[in-house]
């Protein structure tokens, strides 16, 4: 069985997407060397940072996307909005949850997500 532990962002502008994804989460990185920073995130870690592949805005920014659980998705969807995020969807109901979608300053999507019902 698998088990997703990671996420990783590769930009040429390191330092624009630690600020940001500082402000997401509303806390300094975990880990911040080598022009690298990285967040625990639930039972998941984000990371940012350079890579020399990568140039200019995400060429096909919805292709893969990551979620933020949140109980909060209108209010969360507003601060981060006021951050600088370009909003791509605003929030939405479906099938009982909600969902908004938002870019970051690279053009890549996530969304914030009501928390998944689980089955007992």
């Amino acid at each position: 069985m698998l088990d997703l532990n990671s996420i990783m962002i590769g930009t040429k502008q390191p330092d624009v997407l630690s600020k940001f994804y500082e402000q997401v989460l509303q806390r300094k990185p975990d880990m911040d060397e080598g022009g690298w920073s990285g967040w625990v995130v639930g039972s998941a870690y984000l990371s940012v940072g350079e890579h020399s592949e990568m140039d200019g805005p995400a060429k096909d920014p919805g292709r893969v996307m990551f979620n933020f659980e949140t109980e909060e998705v209108k209010e969360e969807f507003e601060r981060i909005k006021g951050l600088g995020a370009k909003v791509i969807k605003e929030p939405y109901e479906m099938g009982g949850a909600w969902i908004a979608t938002l870019a970051d300053p690279d053009g890549n999507y996530f969304q914030l997500m009501s928390p998944w019902e689980k089955d007992e």
